[in-house]
């Protein structure tokens, strides 16, 4: 079986047991949408009891997965209670907003950490490679949901940058170029904030991965042949050291991914996060499920993308992939 069928196997497996896990700890958890009802007089027990059957919840958990798992394979993620509404359009809805930051957050991480790791492991010992050790030790021992806080309040103090949504309220007289602009200043934030915990993790794995490719014979005989050094780092080392780097992109993105929703709820960034939040505290049974498997689903497939990098970028891997057959 070559490799990336092997990957995809194991994808498939992996979504499989996140939504069996899902369905056991929504389960487990106390309470029901229901609850509430239940106090209210006016609400017959046999208007709830109705509702239960409406929505499924009356049968088994089995019962309940095994129609799941078939309307799921459809792009049906069942049914909203809170929002009396599928759940795919919702999730849908919410989604584009997460990818939006998650991309972006992404591109800029990979844009700032990809010069910074390899000049650090070309300096080594130096004044930037202190610095640059110093401030990623820094930012990996800090929790990210610490430096959401901290930079959030600076922001709301001195009104640095517009903070909640994507566009302000009156939004509706603004041309397509002045909602970009409001979009972009309010995703900054929650950019940088991403941006901060994931390249301090890069950076030091790519400065670790150039310093072993600097000591290898190759890189000598390079420098004796005369090849300048920003040609020699970003032609001839960096290509050697992206493997190891290459590998961390499906990670990345899944931290980005998770990062993300946290980041959201802190920043108002109306993606997945606030709406799987509110959904777990109304406990929107189908709702919650899906924005879970939705984010799985994301960081599978960017854990996919990384493994179809590497294996076109390292022929080890290809050659692996060739025997196994």
């Amino acid at each position: 079986m070559s490799y990336l069928g092997r990957r995809l196997i194991r994808a498939a497996f992996l979504l499989v047991g996140v939504s069996i896990l899902c369905f056991l700890f929504t389960e487990m958890a106390p309470g029901s949408f229901f609850d509430e009802m239940r106090l209210n007089p006016q609400i017959s027990p046999e208007t709830i009891s109705s509702l239960r059957s409406r929505y499924g919840l009356d049968q088994s958990l089995v019962v309940r997965y095994g129609r799941w798992l078939r309307s799921a394979l459809h792009a049906d993620f069942g049914y909203s209670i809170a929002y009396n509404a599928p759940v795919a359009p919702l999730l849908w809805s919410r989604a584009k907003n997460t990818l939006l930051l998650a991309t972006t957050g992404m591109l800029l991480t990979w844009l700032v950490s990809i010069p910074l790791g390899v000049w650090a492991a070309a300096r080594s010992g130096r004044m930037l490679d202190k610095s640059v050790r110093v401030a990623s030790s820094l930012l990996v021992s800090i929790p990210e949901v610490v430096i959401a806080v901290a930079l959030l309040a600076i922001v709301v103090r001195w009104r640095v940058l517009p903070v909640g949504g994507m566009t302000s309220m009156d939004d509706e007289g603004l041309s397509q170029w002045a909602r970009l602009q409001e979009i972009a200043s309010r995703m900054l934030l929650p950019t940088i904030i991403l941006t901060l915990g994931e390249s301090a993790i890069i950076v030091r794995h790519l400065r670790a991965s150039v310093l072993e490719v600097l000591d290898t014979p190759f890189v000598q005989a390079a420098r004796g042949l005369g090849i300048g050094r920003m040609r020699l780092l970003f032609r001839h080392v960096l290509p050697v050291a992206a493997s190891p780097a290459i590998s961390l992109l499906g990670f990345s993105l899944a931290g980005l991914l998770s990062g993300s929703l946290l980041v959201e709820v802190i920043c108002g960034w109306p993606g997945l996060g606030p709406l799987i939040l509110d959904a777990t505290l109304s406990r929107d049974f189908y709702l919650v499920i899906g924005g879970i498997m939705l984010s799985a689903l994301f960081m599978v497939g960017g854990n996919l993308v990384a493994d179809i990098m590497l294996l076109a970028c390292d022929p080890r891997i290809r050659t692996g992939a060739l025997d196994a057959r």
